[in-house]
Protein backbone atom coordinates (compact mmCIF):
# COMPACT_ATOMS: atom_id res chain seq x y z
CA UNK A 1 0.00 0.00 0.00
CA UNK A 2 2.90 2.22 0.78
CA UNK A 3 4.37 2.36 -2.91
CA UNK A 4 0.88 2.45 -4.22
CA UNK A 5 0.32 5.79 -2.70
CA UNK A 6 3.13 7.36 -2.72
CA UNK A 7 3.25 9.47 -6.11
CA UNK A 8 -0.34 11.02 -5.98
CA UNK A 9 0.93 12.31 -2.45
CA UNK A 10 3.95 13.20 -4.54
CA UNK A 11 1.85 15.48 -6.44
CA UNK A 12 0.20 17.11 -3.45
CA UNK A 13 2.93 18.21 -2.12
CA UNK A 14 4.21 19.39 -5.27
CA UNK A 15 1.09 21.47 -5.15
CA UNK A 16 2.35 22.92 -2.26
CA UNK A 17 5.68 23.94 -3.20
CA UNK A 18 4.76 25.65 -6.32
CA UNK A 19 3.57 28.14 -4.37
CA UNK A 20 6.31 29.07 -3.12
CA UNK A 21 8.87 28.33 -5.79
CA UNK A 22 6.92 28.70 -8.73
CA UNK A 23 8.28 32.08 -9.98
CA UNK A 24 11.65 31.98 -9.72
CA UNK A 25 11.82 28.67 -11.68
CA UNK A 26 9.57 29.94 -14.95
CA UNK A 27 12.24 33.12 -14.14
CA UNK A 28 14.93 30.17 -14.50
CA UNK A 29 13.72 28.69 -17.48
CA UNK A 30 12.55 31.72 -19.46
CA UNK A 31 16.45 32.55 -18.78
CA UNK A 32 17.42 29.57 -20.07
CA UNK A 33 15.16 29.76 -23.54
CA UNK A 34 16.72 33.39 -23.88
CA UNK A 35 20.01 32.76 -23.72
CA UNK A 36 20.25 29.90 -25.99
CA UNK A 37 17.64 31.29 -29.03
CA UNK A 38 16.79 28.35 -31.68
CA UNK A 39 18.81 26.20 -29.89
CA UNK A 40 17.29 23.28 -28.17
CA UNK A 41 17.94 21.74 -24.56
CA UNK A 42 18.16 18.72 -23.55
CA UNK A 43 18.71 16.66 -19.87
CA UNK A 44 18.92 12.86 -19.99
CA UNK A 45 15.76 10.74 -17.47
CA UNK A 46 17.93 7.43 -16.68
CA UNK A 47 15.99 7.12 -13.61
CA UNK A 48 12.55 6.25 -13.04
CA UNK A 49 12.33 8.32 -10.02
CA UNK A 50 13.89 11.60 -11.13
CA UNK A 51 11.75 10.95 -14.42
CA UNK A 52 8.64 10.75 -12.09
CA UNK A 53 9.79 14.15 -10.63
CA UNK A 54 10.33 15.89 -13.64
CA UNK A 55 6.60 15.02 -14.59
CA UNK A 56 4.94 16.10 -11.50
CA UNK A 57 7.21 18.92 -11.22
CA UNK A 58 5.96 20.03 -14.89
CA UNK A 59 2.48 19.06 -14.18
CA UNK A 60 1.88 21.29 -11.15
CA UNK A 61 3.97 23.97 -12.85
CA UNK A 62 2.02 24.31 -16.07
CA UNK A 63 0.38 27.98 -16.86
CA UNK A 64 -1.58 27.89 -19.82
CA UNK A 65 -1.13 24.21 -21.58
CA UNK A 66 -0.59 20.32 -20.46
CA UNK A 67 -0.75 18.34 -23.63
CA UNK A 68 -0.19 14.54 -23.36
CA UNK A 69 0.29 11.25 -25.33
CA UNK A 70 0.83 7.78 -24.06
CA UNK A 71 0.60 4.04 -25.38
CA UNK A 72 -0.33 2.89 -22.19
CA UNK A 73 -1.68 4.54 -18.91
CA UNK A 74 -2.86 2.74 -16.71
CA UNK A 75 -5.55 2.77 -13.46
CA UNK A 76 -2.67 1.97 -11.07
CA UNK A 77 -1.27 4.31 -8.47
CA UNK A 78 0.98 6.09 -11.07
CA UNK A 79 -2.38 6.00 -13.50
CA UNK A 80 -4.50 7.54 -10.90
CA UNK A 81 -2.26 9.98 -9.78
CA UNK A 82 -1.42 11.51 -12.89
CA UNK A 83 -4.83 12.03 -14.22
CA UNK A 84 -5.92 13.82 -10.87
CA UNK A 85 -2.54 15.81 -11.65
CA UNK A 86 -3.93 17.31 -14.42
CA UNK A 87 -7.61 17.22 -12.92
CA UNK A 88 -5.70 20.16 -10.53
CA UNK A 89 -3.83 21.67 -13.57
CA UNK A 90 -7.33 22.12 -15.47
CA UNK A 91 -8.92 23.39 -12.14
CA UNK A 92 -6.39 26.18 -11.84
CA UNK A 93 -7.12 27.50 -15.57
CA UNK A 94 -4.73 24.87 -17.75
CA UNK A 95 -5.93 23.99 -20.94
CA UNK A 96 -5.14 20.13 -20.95
CA UNK A 97 -5.44 17.69 -24.13
CA UNK A 98 -4.62 14.55 -24.01
CA UNK A 99 -4.31 11.42 -26.79
CA UNK A 100 -4.11 7.97 -25.40
CA UNK A 101 -4.00 4.92 -27.46
CA UNK A 102 -7.18 2.49 -27.48
CA UNK A 103 -5.39 -0.72 -26.56
CA UNK A 104 -4.72 -0.64 -23.06
CA UNK A 105 -6.83 2.13 -21.69
CA UNK A 106 -8.35 0.63 -18.82
CA UNK A 107 -9.81 3.93 -17.23
CA UNK A 108 -13.89 3.02 -15.81
CA UNK A 109 -15.93 4.48 -18.52
CA UNK A 110 -17.78 7.21 -16.27
CA UNK A 111 -14.63 8.58 -14.75
CA UNK A 112 -12.87 8.57 -18.15
CA UNK A 113 -15.89 10.58 -19.23
CA UNK A 114 -15.79 12.45 -15.92
CA UNK A 115 -13.02 13.65 -17.12
CA UNK A 116 -12.79 14.71 -20.62
CA UNK A 117 -16.49 16.81 -19.89
CA UNK A 118 -14.60 19.17 -17.52
CA UNK A 119 -13.95 22.69 -19.53
CA UNK A 120 -10.56 22.59 -19.33
CA UNK A 121 -9.84 18.69 -20.30
CA UNK A 122 -10.41 17.46 -23.81
CA UNK A 123 -9.32 13.53 -24.26
CA UNK A 124 -9.08 11.52 -27.20
CA UNK A 125 -8.79 8.03 -27.80
CA UNK A 126 -6.92 6.54 -30.64
CA UNK A 127 -7.53 4.11 -33.14
CA UNK A 128 -10.92 3.32 -31.11
CA UNK A 129 -10.96 -0.13 -32.00
CA UNK A 130 -10.54 -2.07 -28.83
CA UNK A 131 -11.61 -0.90 -25.47
CA UNK A 132 -13.12 3.07 -25.08
CA UNK A 133 -16.58 2.54 -26.21
CA UNK A 134 -16.25 -0.94 -28.04
CA UNK A 135 -18.51 -3.79 -26.85
CA UNK A 136 -16.80 -6.72 -27.29
CA UNK A 137 -18.71 -8.38 -30.40
CA UNK A 138 -17.63 -5.13 -32.50
CA UNK A 139 -13.49 -5.74 -31.23
CA UNK A 140 -14.10 -8.90 -33.10
CA UNK A 141 -15.81 -7.28 -35.74
CA UNK A 142 -12.94 -5.08 -36.11
CA UNK A 143 -10.27 -7.39 -36.15
CA UNK A 144 -12.18 -9.42 -39.09
CA UNK A 145 -12.80 -6.84 -41.09
CA UNK A 146 -9.46 -4.48 -40.69
CA UNK A 147 -6.87 -6.57 -39.26
CA UNK A 148 -4.43 -4.01 -40.09
CA UNK A 149 -5.92 -1.16 -39.00
CA UNK A 150 -6.82 -3.35 -35.63
CA UNK A 151 -3.60 -3.80 -35.20
CA UNK A 152 -2.24 -0.23 -36.03
CA UNK A 153 -1.29 1.41 -32.82
CA UNK A 154 -0.28 4.80 -31.42
CA UNK A 155 3.27 3.79 -29.45
CA UNK A 156 3.99 7.82 -29.12
CA UNK A 157 4.56 9.04 -25.60
CA UNK A 158 5.11 13.05 -25.45
CA UNK A 159 4.67 15.36 -22.64
CA UNK A 160 4.45 18.94 -23.45
CA UNK A 161 4.14 22.20 -21.16
CA UNK A 162 3.09 25.83 -22.43
CA UNK A 163 5.18 25.03 -25.27
CA UNK A 164 8.78 25.35 -23.57
CA UNK A 165 8.96 22.17 -21.84
CA UNK A 166 8.71 18.47 -23.10
CA UNK A 167 9.28 14.75 -21.95
CA UNK A 168 9.65 12.10 -24.98
CA UNK A 169 11.27 8.32 -24.33
CA UNK A 170 10.18 5.17 -23.33
CA UNK A 171 8.29 5.70 -20.63
CA UNK A 172 4.40 4.79 -20.12
CA UNK A 173 2.08 6.36 -17.38
CA UNK A 174 2.51 3.17 -15.29
CA UNK A 175 3.61 2.05 -11.96
CA UNK A 176 6.62 -0.30 -13.72
CA UNK A 177 8.26 2.63 -15.13
CA UNK A 178 9.24 4.94 -12.87
CA UNK A 179 10.25 1.93 -10.10
CA UNK A 180 7.01 1.58 -7.73
CA UNK A 181 5.95 -2.01 -8.56
CA UNK A 182 6.98 -4.44 -6.07
CA UNK A 183 7.17 -7.19 -8.61
CA UNK A 184 8.70 -5.81 -12.25
CA UNK A 185 10.05 -2.73 -13.35
CA UNK A 186 12.26 -1.49 -16.15
CA UNK A 187 15.61 -0.03 -16.98
CA UNK A 188 13.97 3.10 -18.95
CA UNK A 189 15.33 6.04 -20.75
CA UNK A 190 13.62 9.67 -21.20
CA UNK A 191 14.59 12.93 -22.45
CA UNK A 192 13.57 16.28 -20.72
CA UNK A 193 13.56 18.92 -23.32
CA UNK A 194 13.36 22.27 -23.71
CA UNK A 195 13.48 25.28 -26.08
CA UNK A 196 12.82 25.02 -30.17
CA UNK A 197 12.54 21.00 -30.48
CA UNK A 198 9.38 21.53 -28.41
CA UNK A 199 7.51 23.63 -30.92
CA UNK A 200 8.08 20.77 -33.27
CA UNK A 201 6.83 18.50 -30.82
CA UNK A 202 3.73 20.15 -30.41
CA UNK A 203 3.30 20.41 -34.26
CA UNK A 204 3.61 16.37 -34.44
CA UNK A 205 0.80 16.22 -31.35
CA UNK A 206 -1.55 18.74 -33.29
CA UNK A 207 -1.27 16.35 -36.17
CA UNK A 208 -2.63 13.67 -34.22
CA UNK A 209 -5.01 15.81 -32.47
CA UNK A 210 -6.78 16.45 -35.84
CA UNK A 211 -6.75 13.58 -37.66
CA UNK A 212 -9.84 11.33 -37.98
CA UNK A 213 -7.76 8.44 -36.48
CA UNK A 214 -8.51 10.49 -32.63
CA UNK A 215 -12.16 9.82 -31.27
CA UNK A 216 -13.28 12.78 -28.55
CA UNK A 217 -14.18 10.10 -25.12
CA UNK A 218 -18.03 11.62 -25.61
CA UNK A 219 -18.25 10.86 -29.20
CA UNK A 220 -17.36 7.05 -28.13
CA UNK A 221 -19.73 6.94 -25.74
CA UNK A 222 -22.50 8.20 -27.22
CA UNK A 223 -23.84 5.48 -29.19
CA UNK A 224 -26.91 3.14 -29.16
CA UNK A 225 -25.70 0.29 -27.36
CA UNK A 226 -25.37 -2.15 -30.59
CA UNK A 227 -22.00 -0.99 -32.14
CA UNK A 228 -21.06 1.29 -29.56
CA UNK A 229 -21.25 1.41 -25.49
CA UNK A 230 -23.70 3.85 -24.25
CA UNK A 231 -22.20 5.52 -21.10
CA UNK A 232 -23.13 8.92 -19.49
CA UNK A 233 -22.69 10.86 -16.11
CA UNK A 234 -24.86 13.28 -14.56
CA UNK A 235 -22.93 16.31 -12.76
CA UNK A 236 -23.27 14.97 -9.24
CA UNK A 237 -21.40 11.86 -10.29
CA UNK A 238 -18.90 13.88 -12.55
CA UNK A 239 -18.05 15.95 -8.67
CA UNK A 240 -17.98 12.78 -6.98
CA UNK A 241 -15.41 11.23 -9.16
CA UNK A 242 -13.60 14.75 -9.17
CA UNK A 243 -13.52 14.47 -5.11
CA UNK A 244 -12.41 11.08 -4.79
CA UNK A 245 -9.74 11.63 -6.78
CA UNK A 246 -8.89 14.72 -4.63
CA UNK A 247 -9.63 12.84 -1.46
CA UNK A 248 -7.18 9.78 -2.58
CA UNK A 249 -4.26 12.21 -2.97
CA UNK A 250 -4.79 14.59 -0.18
CA UNK A 251 -4.69 11.59 2.01
CA UNK A 252 -0.96 11.87 4.19
CA UNK A 253 -1.12 8.34 5.80
CA UNK A 254 0.85 6.36 3.31
CA UNK A 255 3.98 9.31 2.55
CA UNK A 256 7.58 8.48 3.36
CA UNK A 257 9.68 11.51 4.50
CA UNK A 258 12.34 10.64 1.80
CA UNK A 259 9.51 11.52 -1.15
CA UNK A 260 8.67 14.45 0.93
CA UNK A 261 12.00 15.94 0.95
CA UNK A 262 12.63 14.73 -2.75
CA UNK A 263 9.61 16.79 -3.77
CA UNK A 264 9.68 19.88 -1.74
CA UNK A 265 13.48 19.96 -2.65
CA UNK A 266 12.49 19.51 -6.81
CA UNK A 267 12.93 23.12 -7.71
CA UNK A 268 16.39 23.60 -6.03
CA UNK A 269 17.51 20.23 -7.94
CA UNK A 270 15.88 21.97 -11.27
CA UNK A 271 18.13 25.06 -10.47
CA UNK A 272 21.18 22.76 -10.58
CA UNK A 273 19.54 20.50 -13.31
CA UNK A 274 20.25 23.66 -15.71
CA UNK A 275 23.36 23.13 -15.31
CA UNK A 276 23.37 20.14 -17.19
CA UNK A 277 21.07 20.83 -19.87
CA UNK A 278 23.32 20.32 -23.24
CA UNK A 279 22.44 23.58 -25.51
CA UNK A 280 22.31 22.40 -29.15
CA UNK A 281 20.22 21.56 -32.43
CA UNK A 282 18.05 18.23 -31.74
CA UNK A 283 15.96 16.97 -34.71
CA UNK A 284 12.42 15.34 -33.33
CA UNK A 285 11.24 12.63 -35.52
CA UNK A 286 7.58 11.21 -35.78
CA UNK A 287 5.19 9.34 -38.07
CA UNK A 288 1.88 10.93 -39.54
CA UNK A 289 -1.42 8.84 -37.84
CA UNK A 290 -1.76 5.63 -39.34
CA UNK A 291 2.25 5.50 -39.49
CA UNK A 292 2.06 4.86 -43.57
CA UNK A 293 -0.33 4.59 -46.51
CA UNK A 294 -0.98 0.94 -46.55
CA UNK A 295 -4.82 -0.20 -46.10
CA UNK A 296 -4.51 -3.90 -46.30
CA UNK A 297 -0.84 -5.27 -45.77
CA UNK A 298 1.38 -4.98 -42.39
CA UNK A 299 4.46 -3.41 -44.17
CA UNK A 300 5.04 -0.08 -45.38
CA UNK A 301 7.71 1.25 -42.84
CA UNK A 302 7.83 4.73 -41.77
CA UNK A 303 9.19 8.39 -41.20
CA UNK A 304 10.80 6.95 -37.61
CA UNK A 305 12.08 3.60 -39.52
CA UNK A 306 13.29 6.00 -42.59
CA UNK A 307 15.35 8.43 -40.44
CA UNK A 308 17.01 5.84 -38.01
CA UNK A 309 17.77 3.70 -40.75
CA UNK A 310 20.01 6.73 -42.40
CA UNK A 311 22.20 6.65 -38.88
CA UNK A 312 22.64 2.92 -39.68
CA UNK A 313 23.36 3.67 -43.57
CA UNK A 314 26.04 6.67 -42.52
CA UNK A 315 27.73 4.69 -39.44
CA UNK A 316 31.22 4.56 -40.17
CA UNK A 317 32.72 3.27 -36.93
CA UNK A 318 30.24 1.68 -34.16
CA UNK A 319 26.28 1.18 -33.50
CA UNK A 320 25.68 0.78 -29.89
CA UNK A 321 21.25 -0.03 -29.48
CA UNK A 322 19.67 -0.92 -25.76
CA UNK A 323 15.95 -1.91 -27.16
CA UNK A 324 13.51 -4.53 -25.25
CA UNK A 325 12.85 -6.35 -28.39
CA UNK A 326 15.01 -7.28 -30.91
CA UNK A 327 13.38 -8.52 -33.93
CA UNK A 328 15.34 -7.77 -37.35
CA UNK A 329 13.13 -7.31 -40.74
CA UNK A 330 15.16 -8.85 -43.91
CA UNK A 331 15.41 -5.38 -44.62
CA UNK A 332 16.99 -4.61 -41.29
CA UNK A 333 18.84 -7.73 -41.40
CA UNK A 334 20.73 -6.38 -44.75
CA UNK A 335 21.35 -2.99 -43.51
CA UNK A 336 23.49 -4.13 -40.27
CA UNK A 337 24.65 -6.64 -42.45
CA UNK A 338 26.29 -4.21 -44.91
CA UNK A 339 27.18 -1.69 -41.99
CA UNK A 340 29.59 -4.74 -40.60
CA UNK A 341 30.88 -5.55 -43.51
CA UNK A 342 32.47 -1.84 -44.00
CA UNK A 343 33.73 -2.15 -40.32
CA UNK A 344 30.88 -0.97 -38.00
CA UNK A 345 31.09 -2.40 -35.16
CA UNK A 346 27.51 -3.49 -33.93
CA UNK A 347 26.65 -3.99 -30.34
CA UNK A 348 23.01 -4.40 -28.61
CA UNK A 349 21.80 -4.80 -25.29
CA UNK A 350 18.42 -6.52 -25.16
CA UNK A 351 16.09 -8.76 -22.39
CA UNK A 352 16.92 -12.35 -21.66
CA UNK A 353 14.31 -15.02 -21.47
CA UNK A 354 14.36 -14.60 -18.11
CA UNK A 355 14.31 -11.28 -17.58
CA UNK A 356 11.33 -10.21 -20.95
CA UNK A 357 7.97 -9.57 -20.34
CA UNK A 358 7.35 -10.47 -24.04
CA UNK A 359 7.65 -14.08 -24.83
CA UNK A 360 6.01 -13.79 -28.33
CA UNK A 361 8.74 -10.84 -29.22
CA UNK A 362 11.12 -13.28 -27.48
CA UNK A 363 10.33 -15.79 -29.47
CA UNK A 364 11.43 -13.90 -33.23
CA UNK A 365 14.10 -12.67 -31.24
CA UNK A 366 15.30 -16.33 -30.50
CA UNK A 367 14.44 -17.34 -34.14
CA UNK A 368 17.28 -15.15 -35.13
CA UNK A 369 19.77 -14.69 -32.44
CA UNK A 370 22.42 -17.01 -33.98
CA UNK A 371 22.13 -15.48 -37.43
CA UNK A 372 22.67 -12.21 -36.09
CA UNK A 373 25.40 -13.74 -33.87
CA UNK A 374 27.09 -15.12 -36.43
CA UNK A 375 26.50 -12.00 -38.67
CA UNK A 376 29.31 -10.31 -36.35
CA UNK A 377 26.33 -8.84 -34.09
CA UNK A 378 27.43 -8.64 -30.71
CA UNK A 379 24.38 -9.06 -28.44
CA UNK A 380 24.06 -8.61 -24.86
CA UNK A 381 20.90 -10.05 -22.83
CA UNK A 382 20.16 -8.77 -19.49
CA UNK A 383 19.56 -9.74 -16.50
CA UNK A 384 16.63 -10.18 -14.29
CA UNK A 385 18.58 -8.86 -11.31
CA UNK A 386 21.46 -6.56 -12.43
CA UNK A 387 24.02 -5.36 -10.39
CA UNK A 388 23.47 -1.59 -11.68
CA UNK A 389 19.52 -2.20 -10.49
CA UNK A 390 21.43 -1.10 -7.18
CA UNK A 391 22.12 2.21 -8.51
CA UNK A 392 19.05 2.46 -10.56
CA UNK A 393 16.21 1.37 -8.45
CA UNK A 394 14.94 3.82 -5.77
CA UNK A 395 16.72 2.60 -2.34
CA UNK A 396 13.44 1.54 -1.00
CA UNK A 397 12.97 -1.28 -3.80
CA UNK A 398 16.73 -1.91 -4.25
CA UNK A 399 17.20 -3.11 -0.32
CA UNK A 400 14.04 -5.18 -0.50
CA UNK A 401 14.60 -9.23 0.60
CA UNK A 402 13.23 -10.03 -2.56
CA UNK A 403 13.60 -7.46 -4.85
CA UNK A 404 11.88 -6.89 -8.07
CA UNK A 405 12.54 -8.50 -11.37
CA UNK A 406 14.25 -5.20 -13.27
CA UNK A 407 14.11 -5.32 -17.82
CA UNK A 408 15.21 -3.22 -20.14
CA UNK A 409 12.51 -1.13 -21.83
CA UNK A 410 14.80 2.09 -23.29
CA UNK A 411 15.43 2.56 -26.62
CA UNK A 412 18.03 4.38 -27.76
CA UNK A 413 21.05 4.14 -30.35
CA UNK A 414 23.97 5.97 -30.50
CA UNK A 415 26.27 6.32 -33.59
CA UNK A 416 30.23 6.72 -33.95
CA UNK A 417 30.27 8.23 -30.37
CA UNK A 418 28.87 11.37 -31.67
CA UNK A 419 25.26 10.63 -32.77
CA UNK A 420 21.88 9.52 -29.98
CA UNK A 421 18.53 8.42 -30.75
CA UNK A 422 16.59 8.37 -27.56
CA UNK A 423 13.14 7.82 -28.07
CA UNK A 424 9.86 4.91 -28.37
CA UNK A 425 11.23 2.81 -31.11
CA UNK A 426 12.04 -1.28 -30.41
CA UNK A 427 13.64 -3.05 -33.15
CA UNK A 428 11.11 -5.18 -34.06
CA UNK A 429 8.22 -4.66 -37.58
CA UNK A 430 6.12 -3.29 -35.29
CA UNK A 431 7.79 -0.28 -34.93
CA UNK A 432 9.15 -0.44 -38.55
CA UNK A 433 5.83 -0.79 -39.83
CA UNK A 434 2.59 -0.66 -37.67
CA UNK A 435 3.23 1.59 -34.90
CA UNK A 436 3.56 5.01 -34.97
CA UNK A 437 6.85 5.94 -33.12
CA UNK A 438 8.48 9.11 -31.76
CA UNK A 439 11.96 10.54 -30.14
CA UNK A 440 14.55 12.74 -30.75
CA UNK A 441 17.97 12.67 -32.49
CA UNK A 442 20.97 14.18 -31.32
CA UNK A 443 24.46 15.16 -32.34
CA UNK A 444 26.82 15.86 -29.62
CA UNK A 445 29.95 14.00 -28.43
CA UNK A 446 29.21 14.84 -24.69
CA UNK A 447 25.70 13.40 -24.52
CA UNK A 448 26.95 10.76 -26.96
CA UNK A 449 29.59 9.51 -24.59
CA UNK A 450 26.89 9.99 -21.59
CA UNK A 451 24.52 7.44 -22.86
CA UNK A 452 26.64 5.59 -24.27
CA UNK A 453 28.91 4.68 -20.94
CA UNK A 454 25.66 3.67 -19.36
CA UNK A 455 24.96 1.16 -22.12
CA UNK A 456 28.10 -0.12 -22.31
CA UNK A 457 27.64 -0.36 -18.07
CA UNK A 458 24.32 -2.59 -18.86
CA UNK A 459 26.58 -4.92 -20.95
CA UNK A 460 28.93 -4.98 -18.41
CA UNK A 461 29.01 -9.11 -17.04
CA UNK A 462 27.43 -8.86 -13.59
CA UNK A 463 24.41 -7.10 -15.53
CA UNK A 464 24.04 -9.04 -18.82
CA UNK A 465 25.03 -12.49 -20.51
CA UNK A 466 27.05 -12.55 -23.82
CA UNK A 467 24.14 -14.22 -26.01
CA UNK A 468 26.95 -16.08 -28.14
CA UNK A 469 29.11 -17.68 -25.18
CA UNK A 470 26.57 -17.55 -22.10
CA UNK A 471 23.61 -19.47 -23.42
CA UNK A 472 21.04 -17.23 -21.22
CA UNK A 473 18.25 -19.04 -21.88
CA UNK A 474 19.30 -21.74 -18.95
CA UNK A 475 18.52 -19.15 -16.73
CA UNK A 476 14.85 -18.61 -17.05
CA UNK A 477 12.14 -20.99 -16.09
CA UNK A 478 10.77 -23.97 -17.61
CA UNK A 479 7.60 -22.40 -17.88
CA UNK A 480 9.29 -19.58 -19.97
CA UNK A 481 11.61 -22.11 -22.10
CA UNK A 482 8.39 -23.59 -23.01
CA UNK A 483 6.00 -21.34 -23.67
CA UNK A 484 8.40 -19.39 -25.68
CA UNK A 485 8.88 -22.58 -28.20
CA UNK A 486 5.35 -22.55 -28.83
CA UNK A 487 5.57 -19.12 -29.87
CA UNK A 488 8.52 -19.82 -32.53
CA UNK A 489 6.11 -22.34 -34.31
CA UNK A 490 4.14 -19.76 -35.12
CA UNK A 491 3.92 -17.33 -37.97
CA UNK A 492 3.93 -13.72 -35.94
CA UNK A 493 6.82 -11.70 -36.86
CA UNK A 494 4.88 -9.13 -38.43
CA UNK A 495 3.05 -8.36 -35.28
CA UNK A 496 6.00 -8.33 -33.07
Amino acid sequence: MLFRTIWLGLLLITSYASIAHATPAQQLIDAQLEAHPNKSGIYVLDKGEEALLARAWLADHAQKTIEVQYFIWSTDNIGILASEALLRAAERGVQVRVIVDDLLVDAPDKSLLALAKHPNIEIRIYNPQHSVGTPFHKRLLNMAVNFRGFNQRMHDKTFIVDGKLAITGGRNMAAEYFDYNQQYNFRDRDALLLGAVVQNMEESFNQFWASPLSAPVEELYDGLGIIQKHVSVKDAEIQKIYANLHAYAENPENFSPENRKAILETPQAFLKLAEQIVWTNIEFISDTPGKNKQKFLLGGGGKTTEKLAQLVENAQQQIVIQSPYLVMSDAAKKLFKKAIQRGVKVRINTNSLASTDNIQAFSGYRNQRDVLTKMGVEIFEYKPDPQVKQHLLREALAANEKPPVFAIHAKTMVVDGETVYIGTFNFDPRSQNLNTEVGVIVRDTALASLVQNAIETDMHPENSWNAAEDKPDQFASSAKRKRVIFYQLTPIKPLL
